[in-house]
């Protein structure tokens, strides 16, 4: 699916048309949020958006637990695994899984600490528990009611906010932004903007912490494509960010390839994208995620081979104040 344009504008006619079944899903999704969850067997930390679109949740949940494997704890990531034919519960295997299986975003949690994808929340936790987990970070499934959170912290990209400010299918909100905050513990601010701030101040309101962070591009990948002429793609909740990202590492975006979020490359895209960049004589880039959707996909081996994925890291301003929270978490043990 790809966000419609007016979600990200003021209100206008399209979304109070839709406004009467945003009301009703509101009303089913704020409901859902006041359910208690079950207990896992370790804390558990949630990253989880109040948007739909990317905001940055997976950098997120990487970066603590990067956090965490410093602590000497030993996190497991817990993800549905959208995309993935694999209901789970089941822990992420290189050697065996491809995107097909458990969706693109394991495949990268899983260069970092062991991930168990699983449909059923409370099933995958305890299979996270029993493998060996100290910590569970769970990318996305906030306003998944099932399993208890004792971290929770919302993504907030600062350049969209919340966009229009109505609630699915009227705008992106996934549910009322103040029932939301309310069951949050805090708020991650990435990168910058007027949007972002509106939420920030009234997360503040609601007294919930606020940490502010910026996405950066790899310095070894970015050095490697600086000055480059670039054919850029990508299959993400928000490609915009992907290509000013590039244009930041000093690359000139030539061409750029907009696909839906999670999208699955056919075999004559690839074939096109080959060829425009033969042509023109472009470096073709494109994110990690979509990258690891190639992964055992012998159609897309060519476009695979000759694509460059531009890794990404979110860095804390205030990384202090996260370690805080996160010893929160963890004094439930």
């Amino acid at each position: 699916m790809r966000a419609p344009d007016f979600w990200w504008k003021a209100p206008g006619l399209a979304s109070a048309a839709l406004a009467p079944l945003g009301a009703i899903y509101s009303a089913i999704a704020g409901a859902r949020l006041k359910r208690t969850g079950a207990r896992a067997a370790v804390p558990v930390i949630c990253i989880g958006d109040p948007t739909l679109g990317g905001a940055g949740k997976t950098p997120t949940a990487i970066a603590i637990a990067k956090l965490l494997l410093e602590e000497n704890e030993k996190p497991f990531f817990l993800t549905r695994g959208y995309g993935g034919r694999e209901a789970g519960p089941v822990v992420v295997d290189f050697n065996r899984h491809g995107a097909e299986d458990v969706g693109d975003e394991p495949l990268l949690l899983a260069a970092v600490a062991p991930v168990v994808v699983s449909a059923d929340r409370v099933a995958g936790a305890s299979r996270a528990a029993q493998s060996g987990a100290s910590v569970i970070v769970m990318d996305d499934g906030f306003q998944n009611p099932a399993l208890a959170k004792d971290l929770s912290l919302l993504i907030v990209d600062a350049a969209n906010g919340i966009g229009n400010g109505s609630v699915f299918p009227a705008g992106p909100l996934r549910a009322p932004l103040a029932a939301q905050v309310d069951r949050a513990h805090g708020i991650v601010l990435v990168g910058g903007g007027e949007a972002g701030e509106k939420v920030a101040r009234q997360a503040a309101v609601q007294g919930k912490a606020v940490l502010r962070a910026r996405i950066a591009p790899d310095a070894g990948v970015s050095e490697k494509i600086k000055g480059e002429n670039v054919l850029a793609y990508a299959g993400i909740g928000r490609p915009t960010k992907f290509f000013a990202t590039l244009e930041t590492a000093g690359c000139r975006v030539v061409e750029r390839c907009e696909f839906p979020d999670h999208h699955v490359f056919s075999e004559n895209e690839a074939r096109e994208l080959l060829e425009t960049a033969r042509a023109r004589k472009l470096t073709l880039v494109t994110t990690e995620k979509d990258h690891a959707r190639m992964r055992k996909n012998p159609a897309l081996e060519e476009i695979a081979a000759a694509s460059r994925a531009l890794p990404i890291e979110l860095r804390f301003e205030d990384e202090a104040a996260l370690k805080r929270l996160l010893k929160m978490a963890l004094s439930r043990r």
